[in-house]
């Protein structure tokens, strides 16, 4: 395959309709509780007595609530980690809540997290490790592999929509280990059959691992990549008998995995967005020493910039304390979190507008599109354009630090370079320049008073979109 076929192939991945409503979540929570929030662990052995598990004072709609005011849009929760103990009383073992004082074995953590998320209006999600240090069956194939999918199933029918199905890829078995051959094919059918909605993230198809638990993403974070990214994509099909066989050693933390030197190879390329995983704490389950180990609202603003702002999603960890709270320090930070994102984009200054183009693919691809609030309408530039560009005319001079910049991704990822610029005193100044857009591209600087700013596209795939223009 050519270089030209190669760029034409990529330029024709798109994304499927659960990751695009996905995508439209951008920020949403983590909550990592279980037995280990009152062991002090972050791995819990899996010999840890149900007995431990007693949070008095447990308050769901707190943490749904707060996620809520954080501007977020979604809880994930850690149904089972790799200690194996269950937050819901699970059919399939005794490790469970069922077991535990708090309220007398009759609570179910994952029902109350549930209720909560459809009571303030956020989605949920279940996280299942597939490592499970307590069962015996782990090691043994096919009985765990039942196990695992019976648990599977309880968690997909018994607590309403799911938005997500988070499987960690940890393991820590060591050399002389229990091994484990995961039915990674059976787990995603049954998530399919019984949640086809649910995206599949981590360990499937649907969401891909930044590649680093920091907070920090690539700064070109394409969502088009080789299919070998993908742990699913790995699986043996009949399917797969044509593709170029994987490099020997693949690496996701490796800073470029989607540019044309990536993919000048011709591998089989596959729509693979990534989530930017970090915790609020320097843990991940709750400990008292950490009380004051809280990551600041900058930090946390930075992270939100260089993720939600740069193609990936923002999954921000939470860790509920032993009484099953959202510590005070914690609850602070995330309400003034939420408060600094409502200041950062309380009016979009593009609103009622006018742009204008150098070109467009027709008449109902119009630049004006772009300030619609429409997702189905769009900005074409038209087949393999010459540095395509729009302007807006924002009517006045306002002051301008930021400008929100969306592809319309249904038609693909297709802009590789940008710059933008503002004019001032009669002269045009450069804003910001960039690489890829994606879904949501969002270019900080230094303040500036402008009535015109000009997006330059500086190179494309086969053609440039926008779908949406903001200016904050």
């Amino acid at each position: 395959m050519g270089a030209k076929s190669v760029i034409e192939a990529a330029s024709k991945v798109v994304p499927s309709e659960r990751q695009l409503k996905w995508n439209d979540l951008e920020f949403y929570a983590f909550v990592h509780f279980g037995i280990n929030t009152f062991s002090d662990s972050e791995w819990g052995t899996g010999g840890e007595s149900p007995e431990l598990f007693n949070p008095q004072k447990l308050n769901a709609l707190q943490w749904a609530k707060i996620i809520k005011a954080a501007g977020m849009k979604a809880m994930i929760l850690t149904c089972k980690h790799h200690d194996g103990f269950c937050l819901w009383p699970s059919a399939y073992t005794e490790h469970s809540v069922k077991n535990s004082p708090w309220k007398d074995g009759g609570g179910d953590v994952v029902f109350e997290a549930a209720a909560a998320c459809r009571k303030v209006g956020i989605k949920f999600g279940v996280y299942l490790s597939p490592w499970d240090r307590h069962d015996l069956r782990y090691g043994q194939g096919e009985p765990y592999n039942d196990y695992f999918k019976n648990q599977l199933r309880e968690l997909l029918t018994n607590y309403g929509d799911i938005f997500c199905v988070w499987f960690d890829g940890a393991c820590g078995e060591g050399k002389n280990g229990r091994k484990q051959e995961y039915d990674w094919e059976g787990y995603f059918s049954v998530v399919r059959e019984l949640q086809p909605e649910a995206v599949i993230s981590i360990c499937g198809p649907d969401v891909r691992w930044c590649g680093n638990e920091s907070g920090v993403c690539r700064s070109s974070e394409w969502s088009v990549v080789p299919y070998f990214y993908s742990n699913a994509e790995l699986l043996p099909s009949d399917s797969r008998k044509d593709d170029i066989p994987p490099p020997k050693k693949i690496n996701l933390t490796v800073p470029d995995l989607g540019s044309r030197k990536k993919i000048k190879k011709g591998y089989r390329l596959i729509w693979y967005p990534a989530e930017v995983d970090v915790s609020l704490r320097k843990g991940w389950f709750y400990h008292a020493n950490e009380d004051f180990d809280v990551k600041p609202l900058s930090k946390l603003m930075d992270i939100y910039y260089n993720s939600v702002g740069a193609n990936a999603s923002m999954l921000l960890n939470l860790s509920p304390n032993k009484d099953g709270l959202i510590a005070e320090r914690d609850m602070e930070t995330l309400l003034a979190m939420g408060a600094q994102l409502e200041i950062d984009f309380n009016e979009n200054l593009a609103e009622d507008s006018t742009m204008t183009c150098s070109c467009r693919l027709d008449g109902e691809h119009d630049a004006q599109n772009v300030l619609d609030g429409n997702p189905d309408t769009y900005w074409h530039s038209g087949m393999n354009p010459k540095k395509p560009w729009i302007m807006i005319d924002l009517g006045d001079d306002y002051d301008i630090d930021k400008v929100v910049l969306k592809e319309h991704i249904r038609t693909g990822q297709q802009i590789e370079k940008f710059t933008l610029y503002g004019k001032t005193g009669g002269k045009w100044k450069k804003l910001y320049k960039g690489t890829v857009i994606g879904h949501k591209r969002i270019c900080r600087f230094d303040e500036i008073r402008v009535q015109y700013i000009k997006l330059v596209i500086e190179k494309t795939r086969c053609f440039a979109t926008i779908e949406a223009f903001e200016a904050y």
